[in-house]
């Protein structure tokens, strides 16, 4: 995020979930989006009983789960991933659930082991999970944290002691792919958050393509896009998938970089 500061351009944060729409796919859709421009990777870890995703993100982490896609082997594909590409952040984004049924510390220790950059969990609140926070920085890991419309000064400025990486800023009150953006509600959060918090802000939900990428990115540090890859999935044969996946993100990084 620093080096994207320093030469002027926005981050480019694509979302895929883990295993879908087959698990060896994850890999080779993974560098399909660093292909097509993207800055850092979000891989979601498949769950049963997600609180931020909307339908579109529900149905991929069922068919992954179906596939019988667990947290030990979302570890596995990063790995794959690392034997070709050593650079590109992961962040690892899910649920606290699979997490605690490993165990914290094995968690951890794998993931380091993997090459995870960087772990978003939903349910762990920052008030909750500042001895997680500590053990990730002790083993090379950031975590990111979400903030809201609704997130109050308190909880930002908690956000904020605590955060490294980045923070995911939800654009708007729902899940993920829906709505549609309000850039100037955006835009007048923005001074709140920096405010609190030292780390760059990335904003999503309900970025669909290049023109509100490019809108987002004029108030943001990166843009976060997720609902509208997998839709792309959805509606590609899957010997087609990766090329899709990176000629979509292709225009994204076009239309950030005009």
């Amino acid at each position: 995020m620093a080096a994207l500061a320093a030469a002027k351009k926005k981050g480019l944060i694509p979302f895929i979930t883990a295993g879908d729409p087959a698990a060896d796919l994850t890999v080779p859709l993974m560098h399909a989006l660093v292909e097509g421009g993207a800055d850092i990777i979000e891989l979601g870890v498949p769950f049963s009983d997600p609180m931020a995703d909307g339908p579109v993100i529900q149905r991929a982490s069922e068919r992954a789960l179906l596939n019988g896609i667990g947290l030990r082997d979302v570890l596995q594909f990063v790995r794959e991933f690392r034997s070709s590409n050593q650079n590109t952040p992961v962040v690892l984004m899910g649920y606290a659930n699979p997490i605690e049924r490993m165990g914290v510390d094995l968690f951890i220790a794998q993931a380091s082991e993997a090459g995870v950059d960087g772990v978003l969990v939903v349910d762990y609140p920052p008030e909750e999970c500042e001895e997680f926070a500590a053990k990730l920085k002790q083993h090379g890991m950031d975590i990111i944290f979400l903030l809201a419309p609704t997130s109050t000064d308190e909880r930002m400025e908690l956000v904020g002691k605590i955060a490294s990486g980045y923070v995911y800023y939800v654009s708007l009150k729902g899940v993920t792919g829906s709505g549609s953006l309000d850039l100037d509600a955006v835009a007048a959060m923005m001074p709140r958050i920096k405010k609190h918090v030292k780390v760059p802000v990335g904003v999503g939900f309900g970025i669909r393509d290049g023109a509100t990428a490019k809108a987002i990115s004029t108030v943001s540090d990166a843009v976060v896009i997720g609902s509208r890859i997998i839709q792309e999935l959805e509606n590609t044969p899957r010997e087609n998938a990766a090329s899709a996946v990176k000629s979509f993100i292709s225009g994204v990084r076009e239309a950030l970089d005009g």
